[in-house]
């Protein structure tokens, strides 16, 4: 059964922090809140905890195309090949926020990226996932939670997410109603940004 954890924005004590952090230093698999959606994520640098990822996802994991979440720009070189002093000025005004940035990705990406020539880079604008990986010490990655209600694309009551994935992850954070509308997708592999998905960032 999954643990719940109730984390609030307004003011998120650490030591509940650090509780999600050793969840994922153990290898496990946490849905946590983030500005847009709540979203599944993992240790990027865990492979088994990759592949239990893309088994919720009922996805292979040469297939998965999650997002890269950081909590800042500064482990973009770690992952992306070197990007131009104009595309990071461009980073740099719209992180943090709603948007999921496509990059060149470099040789340096764990074994479950194996064959990706890109990647997509998210800098929440929350203090929740920010803490995280500020105390994790490197990335997490993120995928998803999709409703299965016709009309909500998105699920946002964290005690239904709960409830629904109760016997797939070990935490879940519980930081009141998610938003219903993703992240914007933009493509910035060619210089020029070109909007793959209008979500809730606006260029």
């Amino acid at each position: 059964m999954a643990k719940i954890l109730k984390i609030y924005p307004q003011n998120p004590q650490e030591n509940l922090i650090d509780e999600a952090v050793k969840v994922l230093q153990n290898g496990g698999v946490i849905i946590y809140p983030s500005d847009t959606i709540y979203t599944i994520g993992c240790d990027i640098y865990n492979h088994k905890a990759m592949e239990r990822l893309a088994q919720i996802k009922g996805i292979k994991l040469d297939k998965q195309k999650f997002s890269i979440i950081c909590n800042d720009l500064s482990h973009l070189s770690e992952f992306t090949k070197p990007i131009e002093t104009s595309t990071f000025r461009f980073l740099k005004t719209h992180l943090p926020g709603a948007f999921t940035f496509i990059l060149e990705a470099n040789r340096n990406l764990p074994t479950a990226y194996k064959g990706h020539k890109t990647v997509g880079i998210r800098v929440p604008d929350h203090i929740i996932p920010q803490m995280i990986v500020e105390k994790l010490g490197h990335p997490i990655v993120s995928t998803s939670i999709h409703d299965d209600d016709e009309i909500l694309e998105y699920s946002t009551d964290p005690e239904l997410i709960a409830e629904k994935y109760d016997k797939l992850v070990d935490l879940v954070i519980d930081s009141g109603y998610g938003d219903n509308v993703a992240s914007t997708i933009v493509d910035l592999t060619s210089g020029e940004p070109e909007i793959i998905r209008q979500g809730k960032g606006i260029l």
